[in-house]
């Protein structure tokens, strides 16, 4: 019986994202051989792991306000230099995963993704499913994405789980950040921010009102959208746990992925079973 998790790597753990195009490849190294540890340690996960853009695509799509769509000759432009930036970015982290023993492969998700009003609404799962079904461990990112209204747009590497969800029904999704968990306010600016343990849908409305914005830039919309979705997935899928840890303390991904992870937050329609 195999068991379906989704791990993402955000891009303020695996990149600086106060300083253009730098990564972190001593955290990614180290990620990686963690996973490879929870894998062996449950030889019936099926891994899928995404990553964010940080300092690569988001730098860039920020510039040209990607995100909006198309407005005047330049978008295109930057349209076409946000979706590179976001691969150099993969071609890195899979190049470090499978250096660590990770059987990573990509997916470029711009490559059939269509999106309309920044909402995702095609991508194509079957070659990601045969992947899988072969033993490899597919990696997606956030990309741009093909928008039927404004010409382009964003995807979150949160929307895509979302998308992949629906086909693969993950027991688990684990995302990696910088900081453990989700706070009251941004900890980064402020220690003594409470950590909140444990969200469910009914108490989202109340979380949402307290939550600080991102330290850094982010053109998916920081926390409280990837928080979002989750919460939607969670309630569409109650079988589903979700943990918000940090990528930055060592251990913290391999007990994620193994659900024995005692910290961070959880988000869920009921008491979390660890």
């Amino acid at each position: 019986m195999t068991q379906q998790v989704f791990l993402k790597l955000g891009g303020s753990v695996i990149t600086d994202k106060q300083t253009p195009f730098t990564a972190r490849e001593d955290v990614v190294r180290r990620i990686a051989r963690e996973i490879v540890q929870a894998m062996r340690a449950n030889p019936a996960m099926r891994l899928v792991i995404g990553h964010g853009s940080g300092s690569f695509g988001h730098v860039v799509a920020h510039r040209y306000r990607t995100h909006e769509g198309w407005r005047d000759v330049t978008s295109w432009r930057g349209f076409a230099e946000t979706a590179h930036a976001a691969a150099q970015l993969n071609r890195l982290v899979v190049g470090w995963l499978l250096d660590e023993g990770v059987a990573a492969v990509s997916f470029q998700p711009s490559a059939s993704a269509l999106c309309r009003g920044r909402q995702l609404c095609v991508l194509a799962v079957e070659p990601l499913e045969r992947a899988l079904d072969a033993g490899l461990t597919p990696v997606v990112y956030g990309d741009v994405a093909l928008d039927e209204r404004q010409g382009f747009t964003i995807i979150s590497t949160e929307q895509i789980f979302a998308y992949l969800a629906v086909h693969l029904r993950p027991a688990r999704i684990v995302l990696a950040g910088m900081v453990d968990g989700v706070y009251e306010r941004d900890p980064i600016r402020d220690p003594s921010a409470r950590r909140i343990a444990w969200i469910t849908p009914t108490e989202w409305e109340a979380v949402r009102t307290v939550l600080g914005a991102s330290h850094a830039v982010d053109v998916t919309g920081g926390m409280v959208s990837k928080v979002q979705i989750m919460i939607e997935l969670v309630q569409a899928h109650p079988e589903l746990q979700v943990s918000i840890v940090s990528g930055a303390i060592p251990g913290r991904v391999r007990d994620a992925l193994l659900g024995t992870l005692g910290a961070g937050t959880r988000i869920s329609t009921g008491t979390p079973a660890v």
